[in-house]
């Protein structure tokens, strides 16, 4: 129903900041819980943060609580993840996400929609 598009991925070094967008069309938007995941190599892909159909409730993973930032803005269809104070662990490919599922979803499965991804990389 939902196609996702991630953009805002690059180099950046420790401390940094960059923020990534995701741009929704073909669905309700609005009618989604959206959700910020990422994976590195030989690793599973682990939630990040996610943020709930109007906006008024997000969580977050503990390792980026304090530094990263979810947003949504339904008129214009797009989600949006602010990341401050970056470290080198945080370098990974980064997926926005779509839940028709009730409730702020923290799970891989809870997602039926994705993006293609956006590569970032944090250098020491």
């Amino acid at each position: 129903q939902v196609q996702l598009v991630e953009s805002g991925g690059g180099l950046v070094q420790t401390g940094g900041s960059l923020r990534l967008s995701c741009a929704a069309s073909g669905g309700t938007f609005s009618r989604y819980t959206m959700g910020w995941f990422r994976q590195a190599p030989g690793k599973e892909r682990e939630f990040v943060a996610a943020i709930s159909w109007n906006g008024g409730s997000t969580y977050y993973a503990d390792s980026v609580k304090g530094r990263f930032t979810i947003s949504r803005d339904n008129a214009k269809n797009t989600l949006s993840l602010q990341m401050n104070s970056l470290k080198p662990e945080d370098t990974a490919m980064f997926y926005c996400a779509a839940s028709g599922r009730i409730g702020l979803r923290t799970t891989v499965t809870d997602y039926g929609y994705w993006g293609q991804g956006t590569q970032v990389t944090v250098s020491s």
